[in-house]
Order: structure tokens, then sequence, then C-alpha cells
């Protein structure tokens, strides 16, 4: 069994392209707003020249790597994306430019796995051409999160017609949404917990009874993730996505990939952040000598190449098993836990070789911090994963007498 994580010459190419593009054309393009405290420089400015650098991508054949040619998109497998992605990230915007970002990303997969003709043209083309943004509408505030079966937001058939009420919260980019992804309950003779009662709704927005209420505070500001109560709201049989039933099997669909997609993303700052580290130690001078020459420096150095190191291999590893159409689930599970904890451990040593520097606001590693929280309980939380991997790896055991089925089936 060989493992080749080389990328082909044209996907290297490719590489290089997004690189050169996001360090030469991104980066000095958005740094004047992110710099400058001149309010002079208003938010249409700053929107124009954002939409100029998505037509660029455009014109550079950079646009959806994630999606199949016949769609518009470059066509990579997973494997191929993580490259991508990880270069796309080495600026928050860049992923976006590319459109692969969440949560457009993971709805694109989603429309075009589960929707009908007429529900791909009507949504995912406009995606697609990035003339419409969306949302995907899951999470409610009376409920655990990582427990769909749960969600208390019903919808009941009324004629040809759905009535559904609810109430939904950290829901990203509803505010900027043209359409909304809503998961409801609509099987309500099952016994508490299967999965079969939830459906997918597609929501054109603005809507009578979809009620924006608030843009969440958050540790880092406002940041698009909003709290919708639902109010009779009304829907055709028509806007069903996935069929009736479907919504917790099309969930997992979609956050299984979106999940490695953040890890992707994650590394990329992961490597920001051991690269600043890095170069702070070079430059820092204490007590004689630079702090490169500090064992203890030298120490959260290494701990973080390390993981770096083995955040890589996860993530191309769980790819690979997707491109492969092999059960991925719990290597993805597996990346997205070690993934996100190594994010954190690597931005948090950054900081403290930075000193004061680095919790201020003046290097961008006290906002990566910020974001890196998140991490840990976005697409799941760190111990809905563990559960996850154990219980797999029970099975594992209990199926064969080894647990070797549970750790990737290498050839180790």
């Amino acid at each position: 069994m060989a493992i080749d994580f080389t990328l082909a010459p044209e996907h290297e190419e490719i590489r290089g392209r997004v690189r050169t593009f996001v360090q030469e054309t991104v980066i000095p393009a958005v740094k004047p707003f992110e710099d400058s405290e001149d309010k002079a420089l208003t938010r249409n400015e700053y929107l124009r020249t954002i939409v100029g650098l998505r037509r660029r991508a455009k014109e550079e054949g950079l646009w959806l790597p994630h999606m199949p040619q016949e769609w518009g998109g470059m066509g990579l497998g997973h494997v191929e994306l993580a490259m991508v992605q990880a270069e796309a990230a080495k600026t928050r915007l860049g992923p976006w430019v590319l459109n692969c970002a969440a949560p457009d990303e993971g709805n694109m997969h989603t429309l075009l796995h589960w929707g009908t003709d007429e529900q791909k043209e009507r949504y995912l083309r406009p995606l697609l051409d990035g003339v419409k943004m969306s949302c995907f509408a899951m999470t409610e505030p009376e409920v655990a999160g990582s427990d769909p079966t749960l969600i208390r937001t019903n919808a009941v058939q009324d004629g040809d017609e759905w009535v559904i009420n609810g109430h939904k919260w950290f829901i990203s980019n509803a505010r900027r949404a043209s359409f909304a992804i809503l998961i409801a309950k609509t099987e309500f003779d099952l016994p508490e917990g299967a999965r079969g009662a939830n459906t997918a709704f597609l929501v054109d927005l603005p809507a009578d009874g979809w009620n924006d209420v608030r843009e969440i505070e958050t540790m880092h500001g406002s940041t698009g993730h909003s709290e919708i109560v639902i109010t009779d709201l009304r829907l055709p049989d028509s806007a069903v996505l996935g069929g009736r039933g479907n919504g917790h099997r099309l969930g997992q669909y979609r956050l299984g990939p979106a999940r490695l997609a953040h890890c992707m993303r994650w590394i990329s700052q992961a490597e920001t952040a051991l690269d600043m580290m890095v170069g702070r130690a070079l430059d820092r001078v204490s007590h004689g000598s630079p702090l490169a020459d500090k064992q203890g420096v030298q120490w959260m150095i290494a701990d973080s190449a390390m993981e770096l190191y083995q955040c890589k291999l996860m993530v191309l590893h769980a790819a690979s098993k997707i491109d492969k159409g092999e059960d991925f689930r719990t290597e993805v599970s597996m990346a997205k836990h070690f993934v996100a904890n190594s994010l954190n451990r690597i931005v948090d040593r950054a900081i403290q070789v930075h000193g004061a520097l680095g919790y201020s606001t003046d290097t961008p590693l006290a906002h990566m911090f910020q974001h890196a929280r998140w991490a840990r309980f976005a697409d799941g939380a760190d111990e809905i994963h563990q559960m996850r991997i154990a219980q797999r790896t029970i099975e594992a055991y209990r199926a064969t007498g080894s647990t070797r089925a549970a750790t990737g089936g290498l050839p180790l």
C-alpha cells in the first residue's frame, strides 16, 4: 500500500500560482484597509476592491478550486484542495476571493449532491458565479448544537406548504445571504434521538417569518453570526432539499469535508504563527544572545514544528480517503480535533515568544488567537469528536480484535 502525497507537476504549478496571487495581489490590495484608521476609506471602496480581486481570480483560473470543471470549477480533489486552501488562507480574505470559503463552500457541495436540477440552477449557479451568498441554519440556543437530533425548530405541513417555527443562532453569513439552507424537524412520531426526523429547506431571503434579531458579539467583536427567530415561515413543498427526513444525512454529508477544509485553512494560520515565532526568536536579543539560542524557546519551536507536521499528515491522509471514496469519518474527526488544538497551542507559543508585542494588536497574533479558540467547537466540539473516535475504536476492536482500522488503517 503506497501513500504518496507528492503533487503532480500541474498541481504544483497551481499551488505556485495561488501563492503568488495571494502574496502579490490579494495581500497588498487589502492591506491599506486593514492598516488605516482613516474612515475615508469607505466600506464601498473596500467592497469594490475585493470584488475586483474575485474578478482577477476568475481571470487567472483560480476560481472554485473545490468544484467540478463542468460547473466552472478547477476540479481538484481534496488532497489538491488542501494545498490551495493552505496557500489561500495566508490572508483572511484569500479563500473568499477564490470562492472557496465557508459557509458557501459547504453549501455548494450540498446543493451539487442533494439538489434537484431546478434547485441547482436557482441556488447553486449564483453561488458559483459569485453573485449570491448563503448560510446554513442548524444550530439552536436551547439545545446542544453538537446533537442535531435535539433540534426544536419544527415544520408542519399545511396543504402544499410547510409552516416553520423555531429559533436559530450563530448562523454565519445570515445578514449577507440571499438564501438559507434551514434544518427543521418534520417527523414527530419517531422515537427521541432518531436521525430521520429532520428535513432541509431552501429559504429565499429576506422572507416573511425569518427575523434576524441580532448579530451576536463574540470575543473578537461582531463577526456575522446571527440569531434568527422563525415565526410562521411558509415555504412550498418544492423548497425541500434532499428529500423529507434526510436533514441529518444531508448535514453530516456537508460537515465532513467542511471540517477538513477548516483544518486546511487552520494549518496555514499555524504555519504563519510558527514563521513569526522563529523570526522573532532570531531577531530578539536577551541576556547577550538571540531568543533562538535559549533552550526554552527552542522547545516551543520544536513542539510547534512537530505538531504542524502531524497536522499536515493527518489532513492529507483524511483527504486521500475522501478522494478514494473510503470511510473517512474517524480520520476527519481526529484531524478536526488535533488541528484545532494544535492551532491554539502554536499561536499561544508565538504570542509568548513575542511577549507584550504578541498580546497587542500590532501583530496579527492576538486576532489569530481569538479565532483559534473558536476552532475547538466550530463544526463539532472537541469532546464530541473524542466520543466518536472512542466509539469507533471500540467498534473496531469488537469486530476484529484489533484497533488498527480505527487508527487510519495504515500499513504499520
